[in-house]
């Protein structure tokens, strides 16, 4: 979702410093290898020095395995008196997801917004409500189970993300599984986001690799019908500006492979 631009080096803050470790050293090169792709989206480094959280979108993810997560997170913690540093690192299918995991290591949950390439934006209030929800993940009710980035790299079409998540939280018993779908229309400005409600990861495979009927919609507390699910049912992924510019080809859905590319997209 990020816009093209020209590439910045990473401010890893990390001159001076020596790898605590030679697997820190080793694993640091590894994920840095092409960094020189990364594009900053934001980044927070504490007053005293020890801690750096940075959020990048990697533009040579289309050139990855087809699905590859496109957005990177990296929280550099340094021993400032022995002059050291160690990392961790994570990738992310959405930028909320990413937000989340830089909240958990830390990092100020404002500092998290994209500023320095924020990207399309949210297309309607639903879009930055469902966001919401993905960067708290209250009580943790979210757990990731598979994802699927699917970007042709054209400006022929838009870029849509697949998430699927099990929801713990009682109003979510008979459904728990939730299909969050981001879709980016295809002049990069504007993005929707809608969650679908599945009885299991089986069946929101299906659906994805069909798309025979709209995104079920996720009901409301209780099982009372809210925005959310009357926006979802509204709006069938097969339509609309942001949605696919060519409808897919219904293919049979492999049993253990929720998001592998659908016909006619995900091929680089």
């Amino acid at each position: 979702m990020a816009n093209t631009c020209e590439p910045q080096v990473p401010d890893y803050r990390i001159d001076g410093f020596e790898p605590a470790t030679e697997a820190v050293e080793r694993g640091f090169s590894s994920v840095t290898l092409a960094d020189d792709m990364f594009e900053s989206l934001a980044e927070h480094h504490t007053d005293d020095g020890r801690d750096s959280y940075l959020l990048f979108y990697d533009r040579a993810a289309i050139w990855d395995v087809p699905g590859t997560a496109e957005y990177v997170t990296f929280h550099v913690t340094r021993d400032v008196e022995q002059r050291t540093y160690t990392f961790e690192y994570e990738r992310a299918p959405a930028v909320p997801l990413a937000q989340n995991w830089l909240i958990r290591q830390g990092c100020p949950p404002a500092a998290t917004t994209p500023t320095l390439n924020p990207g399309p934006h949210p297309a309607d209030e639903l879009t930055s409500r469902l966001e919401d929800l993905l960067r708290t993940n209250p009580g943790g009710r979210y757990e990731v189970i598979d994802h699927y980035t699917d970007n042709p790299g054209s400006y022929d079409f838009g870029t849509e993300v697949r998430t699927l998540v099990h929801d713990s939280h009682p109003d979510a018993a008979h459904a728990p599984y939730r299909l969050f779908l981001e879709e980016t229309a295809k002049d990069f400005r504007s993005y929707t986001v809608r969650e679908g409600a599945f009885t299991s990861a089986e069946a929101a495979n299906a659906w994805a690799m069909n798309r025979s009927s709209p995104l079920p919609p996720a009901p409301g507390p209780e099982g009372t019908e809210g925005h959310r699910a009357q926006a979802a049912r509204a709006r069938s992924p097969l339509a609309g500006t942001a949605g696919l510019a060519v409808p897919p080809a219904p293919v049979t859905a492999p049993a253990m492979a929720p998001f592998a590319p659908r016909s006619g997209r995900g091929a680089r």
